[in-house]
Formats: C-alpha cells, sequence, structure tokens
C-alpha cells in the first residue's frame, strides 16, 4: 500500500543497538546486532538461511465463486465452493476464515480501536464516527454447507470466521464446503478503506473497487498454526495460494478488469472491443485503446437492463479484487519479461484522461521490466492499473490508483509525479507480497521497504529527472 515515508528505515532502526547514547559527541556510532534470537531455530521446515526445508510445507485453497454487483442499491451477492487441503503434519479439528468487511459491520470493533492526532489521521477517524446513514457494510452469511449440504457449525468474530468440521482433517485430506453471502458495498472515501465505491454525481456513475469481498482462507503455517488476527483496518494481508474460477455478473453495459484471464472475452465484448484486446496481445511498443472515451461517453448517458457474467480463472495466487464500471476508458499492451509476455492493461474513467492514457499502461510495463531485471521475471499473465480517487492499493495482478488532472485536463509536476509514483509501486507490489507472500499484518516493513527500493530503481531508470520521495541516500540521512 502507497506509504510517504520509506517504513524500511523502521525496520533497520530495529535492529540497531546503541553504543551510548547520542550527542554532540562525533565519534558516536550505531552498530548493527546481530539477529540471533530474532529468527526461529532452523528444522526441517526451514532451514538457517529462511530457505524452504526438506519438509516444508504449504496449504493450498481453491476458489470456484459466483457474484453479482447490484448497481441499483450497491450491493453484491456471492456464493463461493472452497476446496482446502491440509498438507501439513497436524490434525485440523476446525478452520478459520476472513471476513474483512466485517470492519463495516454494526457493532464493529474497529471504532472502539482508532487513535489519532491532531496532526495525522484525525480527518480519516471523524470521517468514519460522523456517518449517520446507519451503514451496515458487513458480510451477511446465509449459509455454510458441506459438499453434500448439510449446514457446518460456524462462529462468526468480528472479521474472523470458524468453521468446526464434522471430521477431523488429516494430513493429506481435502475438504470442500461453500458459504453463501452479501454485503452493501460502501462509499471508500466516506469509510476510508480500501474497498467500496466512488461516485460521479456530475453523469450519475460508479466505478466500483471490489476488494477483501469474499470470505477467504487464513494462513495456518508452521510458525504461527492459523494466522486468525483481526482486521483493524490498518494491517493488512496474508492469503493462503490456490486457484480461482470466478463468475462476475454486472450491468450489460460494464467493462470489468480482475485478477486473472479472461475466459470469455468473445462474448462480453463487443466485436470491435474484442479484436483491439487481441491485437494488444501482440502489441510491445504502445498502448492499444480497447475501449475508447468517446465510447465510454456514450456509456455514461444511459443504463442497460440487461447484464453479463464476465469469467476469470487465476491459477497459484493468493487473493481475487476486480473492478466494474460504465465509466471505463481500456488500454493495453504486452511486456516482454524473459520467456512470458504478460499484458499490461489500465482502465479509467475521462476523469483521469489525458493523464492515464499517456502514463499509466507505460508505467506499468516499466514497472514489470525494472523489477523483473533485479528479482524474478513476472509470472502472471496480466498486471492492471484501476484509477479511481485518493488510493493506492494493491492485490494479485491489480491494483487501484489515484492521481488525475485538473478539471481543464493539466497536470502540474506534483500530480504527474506522484500518479507514476503510486502506479509503479502498487503494479510492484505484485512481487512484494503477492508473490513472496510475507505477512503484511505482522511484517510490514518486508514488502515496503523492499518495493519501495524497487521502485525507485525503476523511476530513476525509466524517467530523466523523476520527483522521487525516498531511495536516495540523503532521504535516510537522520538514520
Amino acid at each position: 500500500m502507497k506509504i510517504r515515508f520509506l517504513i524500511l528505515f523502521t525496520a533497520l532502526l530495529s535492529s540497531v543497538s546503541y553504543s551510548q547514547t547520542p550527542t554532540t559527541d562525533k565519534s558516536w556510532k550505531a552498530k548493527f546486532e546481530q539477529l540471533q534470537s530474532e529468527l526461529p531455530t532452523p528444522n526441517d521446515y526451514r532451514n538457517a538461511a529462511g530457505s524452504p526445508g526438506v519438509r516444508y510445507w504449504q496449504q493450498k485453497a481453491d476458489y470456484v465463486i459466483n457474484a453479482e454487483l447490484n448497481d441499483n442499491n450497491q450491493s453484491l451477492y456471492g456464493s463461493e465452493t472452497i476446496t482446502y487441503y491440509n498438507n501439513s503434519p497436524d490434525v485440523l479439528k476446525y478452520l478459520w476464515l476472513q471476513l474483512d468487511q466485517n470492519i463495516l459491520a454494526n457493532g464493529n470493533m474497529t471504532k472502539s480501536s482508532l487513535t489519532g492526532t491532531l496532526m495525522g489521521d484525525t480527518l480519516n477517524t471523524m470521517q468514519l464516527y460522523r456517518r449517520t446513514d446507519n451503514f451496515d457494510g458487513g458480510h451477511k452469511i446465509k449459509s455454510v454447507k458441506d459438499a453434500s449440504g448439510n449446514a457446518l457449525s460456524h462462529f462468526v468474530n468480528y472479521t474472523m470466521m470458524r468453521i468446526d468440521l464434522p471430521t477431523p482433517m488429516k494430513t493429506g485430506d481435502k475438504f470442500t464446503f461453500s458459504i453463501e453471502w452479501s454485503y452493501n458495498i460502501g462509499n471508500r472515501q466516506m469509510d476510508n478503506q480500501r474497498s467500496g465505491w466512488e461516485y460521479f454525481p456530475e453523469d450519475k456513475n460508479y466505478i466500483y473497487t471490489i476488494a477483501q469481498w469474499f470470505p477467504r482462507m487464513c494462513v495456518y503455517d508452521d510458525v504461527e498454526g492459523w494466522q486468525n488476527k483481526q482486521f483493524l483496518g490498518q494491517g493488512e494481508f496474508a492469503l493462503t495460494f490456490g486457484d480461482y474460477k470466478v463468475k462476475l455478473t454486472v450491468p450489460a453495459d460494464h467493462i470489468v478488469a480482475a485478477t486473472g484471464n479472461l475466459m470469455n472475452a468473445a462474448n462480453v465484448l463487443s466485436q470491435a472491443h474484442w479484436a483491439r484486446y487481441e491485437k494488444a496481445k501482440t502489441t510491445f511498443d504502445k498502448p492499444i485503446i480497447i475501449a475508447t472515451q468517446a465510447e465510454a461517453i456514450e456509456r455514461e448517458k444511459s443504463r442497460a437492463t440487461t447484464k453479463k457474467t464476465w469469467e476469470f480463472h487465476a491459477t497459484n495466487v493468493r487473493d481475487f479484487a476486480f473492478a466494474s464500471s460504465r465509466k471505463f476508458i481500456w488500454d493495453a499492451q504486452a511486456v516482454k519479461v524473459g520467456n512470458k509476455t504478460p499484458l499490461g492493461m489500465s482502465f479509467y474513467p475521462k476523469e483521469g484522461n489525458p493523464l492515464w492514457e499517456q502514463e499509466s499502461t507505460k508505467a506499468v510495463k516499466n514497472c514489470l521490466e525494472v523489477y523483473s531485471k533485479y528479482t524474478l521475471d513476472y509470472p502472471y499473465p496480466v498486471a492492471i492499473s484501476v484509477n479511481t480517487a485518493d488510493i493506492g492499493m494493491e492485490y494479485p495482478m491489480i491494483c487501484f490508483n489515484g492521481g488525475r488532472p485538473d478539471k481543464t485536463g493539466k497536470t502540474d509536476p506534483q500530480t504527474w509525479g506522484s500518479t507514476v509514483s503510486v502506479i509503479i509501486h502498487e503494479v510492484g507490489h505484485n512481487f512484494f507480497p503477492m508473490i513472496i507472500n510475507n505477512d503484511e499484518r505482522q511484517w510490514t516493513w518486508m514488502d515496503e521497504g523492499l518495493n519501495s527500493f524497487l521502485q525507485y530503481r525503476t523511476e530513476t531508470e525509466r524517467y530523466e529527472n523523476f520527483p522521487s520521495w525516498w531511495g536516495t541516500g540523503k532521504s535516510i540521512a537522520p538514520f
């Protein structure tokens, strides 16, 4: 997630021991302390270098999801079938799932735990308190059943749900169950959340950026066991990898961006859009405009009474997010990374132009190429940047990013720099933590610090005199 300071600096400080209290003495120096007991004892699961040991294991969770977005009352209904694989050496008597939307449920614990300062988060905190519409955005769990349709005993504890297994899962077992749920989608800017809607009063349309939207398996590992810490808003996510098959039903005039490959493009796209989409897959020099601004403006004027179902498949990912709107302009181009050609794509409203048409997919391409150069080749088939106001947030293959020109279409240098920067940063999070699956709720610096460093490398290597906020030696001079 976008932050305005180098959080790696904080992590470095945590590993420093001071030889003496800092004074005017010029000879004072800080030294690094050996980690020693800070790291767990090596074993068969994880060796002394932190790499997987000879008996390393990792759980898996596969999802088949059907969901429908209601554009009339801003709600979402879904049903999912989860197949959970116990690859651990432990016998499991229950499962834990995350219900992150319960951060907006009536009676949630988030408000009672909020803190702020006059110089910091007070305005965000006040936004959550000032709601007068009694909005309830929590998950409404309709049913939890096993593969035979029998109800499963379950207990909701704020943003977590425990399911008691009818028969304990032994090593190598898998368990299939289903959940049916719904929730009211919130005003993301009012709620100060990563997921929700943005409303455009001029044309009375919405952009939906939907994340943390389905009940998701918690991580179970050899270090923490069940990672079932409550979601209070600031911490992010550690999740179980798996395969996704997702069908999203939306108004027929919406365009959808999502994690994974679009499986039924020929069915949901017009012939012209489908032809441009196919052309973009082999175009490397510049983005192809798949859905134009003129077409988007026409879609804004009416409301479809029919619906379409978009189907996406994703393999070996830890989460799934999507965006949907009739306002979307859409462009894409192929990117050469090793022996793969992922498709860099951007989705944005007319309010984002001309800035987004000029810079977004270019920034996606630059990010994939530079990060792959320094780490590992980007393994996924797409990388998507979606424009919505006042945000920077990442999910596998898709991220939601702020930054727009003024109402005349002019972009000042600061807006240009911050927009390009946030796109690189959030697309970069595909590497840390979406591929390198560290626990952001426990060790935030592990992805923010590494990602910020690589963001700086991308900015300096691909943009002349880029106004980077961090990454230079002088930016950590206080250390």
